[in-house]
């Protein structure tokens, strides 16, 4: 865990940022595209769809499943036999999560965290057509790529403001690059010896889970 220093240098637990919060939410709505399933087991899906990038508590899928919930994104879809609560999506939460799968918009379009978590999510789910995240995610960062092109043809007001830009060309470039072989490996039929892209729902029962009544 970061730690983060406030007044007097008294060390404190760093605090989520607002775009963790939502990657997190849109990826608990993604993974339900799948089909109802309880805290721990959307815990573990989660680590394991983006290769250990998303290592949250299950606490805090817990709250993001309560938050859904009053969102009327997600609702109680009873329980599993040994009294694990099990979370379906609601019609208006099933259509929020196909939206974050196949579209990108200019805010967060060009974002590289923000492209890692939907793309890796994406990209394990059978039932999604990787084909529109992508161009939009190549078209956000092409247009990124021209404007730090443009930038780069004036005058520098710093050192700084040369290596800022730079930095971002440097990143602009990588994306592209990582788009280009995620679509060759998608259309790559899958190999013998190499893992597929995608996963069902995990089967393997967990050690842990809440249970109604209790806390995490």
């Amino acid at each position: 865990m970061y730690i983060r220093y406030g007044f007097r240098g008294r060390p404190r637990p760093s605090q989520p940022q607002a775009g963790d919060i939502v990657s997190v939410r849109n990826s608990l709505l993604a993974i339900l595209t799948m089909g109802p399933a309880y805290g721990f087991q959307l815990h573990g899906e989660l680590a394991t769809r983006t290769a250990g990038r998303r290592t949250v508590n299950v606490g805090q899928i817990y709250s993001t499943l309560e938050r859904l919930v009053r969102q009327g994104s997600v609702e109680a879809a009873g329980s599993t036999e040994d009294g694990l609560p099990l979370y379906r999506l609601t019609g208006g939460g099933h259509a929020e999560a196909l939206a974050w799968l196949r579209e990108t918009d200019s805010d967060s379009g060009a974002d590289w965290t923000d492209m890692l978590d939907r793309v890796l999510i994406a990209s394990s789910l059978p039932h999604v057509d990787l084909a529109p995240l992508l161009a939009g995610y190549r078209s956000a960062w092409q247009l990124r790529l021209n404007r730090g092109g443009d930038a780069s043809g004036r005058p520098w007001e710093s050192g700084q403001e040369r290596l800022a830009t730079e930095a971002q060309l440097v990143q602009a470039r990588a994306a592209l690059a990582w788009l280009d072989t995620v679509a060759a490996v998608a259309d790559r039929p899958p190999a013998e010896e190499e893992p597929g892209l995608h996963r069902q729902l995990s089967l393997q029962r967990p050690k842990r889970g809440r249970r109604p009544g209790t806390s995490s």
